[in-house]
């Protein structure tokens, strides 16, 4: 028998209350429940990073945590974040880059870049490879992310002078 919780949290600013199962992964609960679908179900072990969201501000693996850990959190998903203009230029230069190809990684890559340019207004191409290392592509090679992501820090760092 699967036991039931009922939570309430805000996702992408509006306020959501569902009962779901208590082992339910929060990547699925919103997937499967919200049907915000951005956040994509890959390796289900927290190590490809195409589940990522965040919660209370801070990127997580959505497969490692339980919707139940949520109750009462701030959830933002690729949807939330795109709608809200906040990644605007981060997809535009993705797209100019060719920075995505299949479109598998993106969601997860985009949060993950918005975290890094958020903590470190300019940082180095290493410091890019790094922070993104917990996200797997397998079509565009890192390259065209890594300068898709260094240009806008130095687009954002122009605009800040």
């Amino acid at each position: 028998m699967n036991e039931m919780c009922d939570i309430s949290l805000t996702v992408n600013g509006e306020r959501v209350s569902e009962r779901v199962e208590a082992r339910k992964s929060l990547v699925d609960f919103l997937r499967d429940d919200l049907t915000l679908t951005g956040s994509h179900v890959g390796c289900e072990h927290g190590v490809c990073g195409a589940c990522t969201v965040r919660v209370n501000g801070e990127i997580v693996r959505g497969c490692l945590m339980l919707a139940v850990q949520c109750d009462g959190a701030s959830v933002e998903t690729i949807e939330g974040v795109s709608d809200s203009g906040e990644i605007a230029d981060l997809q535009e230069a993705f797209q100019k880059r060719n920075a995505l190809q299949c479109g598998f990684c993106t969601p997860g890559m985009l949060l993950t870049a918005q975290d890094l340019l958020s903590n470190d207004q300019t940082p180095s191409r290493d410091h890019i490879r790094e922070h993104i290392s917990g996200n797997y592509c397998r079509c565009t090679g890192y390259h065209a992310i890594v300068d898709a992501v260094e240009s806008v820090a130095q687009a954002r760092k122009g605009s800040r002078k």
